[in-house]
């Protein structure tokens, strides 16, 4: 009898990914609520989703892909939507369609996962950043018109945890200067500004579907939105490897020596299946959605109010038991937004509290079980970074402040329970409690 395959299991902290593609360290800790690596909730739906599209002769930018972009259109109130493999992606052909290059800038937020930044160095600019609002923990529009130079060429903002940035005083600033302007929506499904959705303000917005999103399409996935005709007719062939159609009118073709005349439109073969073309030098890539993803997406965003609700329902949980403890900040509402709560982040208030932020989270996690994850570390500060543009120190001293002494992101997923909501509560009283006496 042949001797059964054991099974290997990964576990998050040997993973490609490091603790970017999973929570669970393996250090010995006993945790009574991890964070979580999956933000939403798949059920049946879910699954008779993917079995429904596994049936289909197209299994990519096929129907369900086009039904989604439809969909997600209606729902975020934008004219056009394009699915893509996934924010960062979604964030590169933004830039292309904006027609970054080399020698520009793009004023972005420091606070703020690799992505954002990095599809501006792909494009040979410089991210030049603007300090964030330390109760928002978003860009501060009083600290961008003081970046803007004769090479600035955009603004990327980033609605951090699931709270839209200050968008009026924003655009304001990029009228004024003729700048265009992205929404890094990657936190902000359900979140609204003034009773606008996310990714409907600016000229692009861009979302993210990775599994640990307000929804999720199968662990990876990304949305471009836009109101803009022009940028549409662009993204649509930048995402598609720069392909296009060959102009309807025209019926007689010459290549090399040969003539081709189309005299029906049953001649689909003449001259060829598709023609290529650049724009202003940009080339495109294959950054396709495919249509199993994009099934699960579409089960997914009938849900997404119910989720945001849940969400919504545990952070103000926690806002409410946690608000009394001397040294702790829990989350601000900003009374212009709809918060959906991708993040809940916890600050700690090291003067008030009598300890430091990491005193504290080694209590939480090490004793009361609570695991907490800090994003996100100024972007400037990676080695990459400061070798290609010698950064300076302190450039944004409330974004290094809130991610290196003050902040951290309790456990936020719609499938918390009021026991690991207690659980948690619980931990940050007893841990405040240990590390100021």
């Amino acid at each position: 009898m042949a001797e059964k395959k054991k099974e290997i299991l990964y576990t998050g902290s040997d993973t490609e990914g490091g603790i970017t593609s999973g929570y669970n360290m393996n250090d010995g800790v006993k945790l009574k609520v991890p964070y979580s690596f999956f933000g939403s909730i798949y059920d049946e739906e879910e699954e008779k989703a993917v079995l429904k599209a596994m049936k289909q002769e197209s299994q990519t930018m096929g129907p369900q892909v086009a039904l989604f972009q439809q969909e997600f259109a209606k729902k975020f109130e934008v004219k056009h939507a394009f699915a893509t493999t996934n924010c960062t992606t979604a964030m590169h052909v933004a830039t292309q369609a904006f027609g970054i290059k080399e020698g520009d800038e793009v004023i972005v937020t420091p606070n703020t996962f690799i992505a954002t930044s990095l599809v501006i160095l792909k494009e040979g600019a410089k991210p030049v950043y603007a300090d964030i609002n330390p109760k928002t923990f978003n860009i501060d529009p009083s600290q961008i018109e003081d970046k803007i130079t004769d090479r600035t060429k955009a603004i990327y903002v980033v609605h951090y945890g699931g709270q839209m940035c200050d968008m009026d005083p924003i655009m304001e600033i990029a009228k004024r200067h003729n700048l265009y302007v992205m929404e890094d929506c990657a936190h902000a499904h359900g979140a609204k500004y003034k009773g606008r959705q996310a990714g409907s303000i600016a000229d692009i917005g861009c979302f993210s579907f990775h599994s640990l999103k307000n929804i999720t399409t199968l662990g990876e996935g990304g949305m471009i939105t836009t109101n803009n005709d022009e940028f549409a007719d662009r993204i649509g062939r930048i995402r598609c490897m720069s392909l296009t159609h060959w102009p309807p009118e025209q019926k007689v073709f010459e290549f090399a020596g040969f003539r081709m005349e189309k005299t029906d439109v049953k001649d689909y073969w003449i001259p060829s299946h598709f023609d290529v073309i650049d724009d202003n030098g940009k080339w495109g890539n294959n950054y396709r959605m495919n249509e199993t993803q994009a099934a699960v997406g579409r089960a997914q965003l009938k849900k997404l109010d119910m989720l945001i609700s849940k969400r919504r329902e545990n952070a103000h949980y926690l806002t409410n038991n946690l608000q009394s403890i001397k040294g702790i900040t829990p989350v601000y509402e900003d009374p212009n937004c709809f918060h959906s709560y991708h993040l809940y982040t916890l600050c700690i208030e090291a003067e008030e509290l009598g300890a430091s932020r990491d005193d504290f989270m080694r209590v939480l996690y090490r004793e009361e079980g609570i695991q907490g994850i800090q994003h996100y570390q100024p972007s400037y500060h990676f080695t990459g970074f400061k070798k290609l543009y010698n950064y300076p120190d302190r450039l944004c001293p409330n974004a290094e402040k809130f991610f290196y002494g003050r902040e951290t992101n309790l456990p936020m997923h719609p499938r918390l329970t009021k026991e690991e909501l207690d659980m948690i509560v619980t931990g940050i009283k007893n841990a405040a409690g240990k590390v100021r006496s």
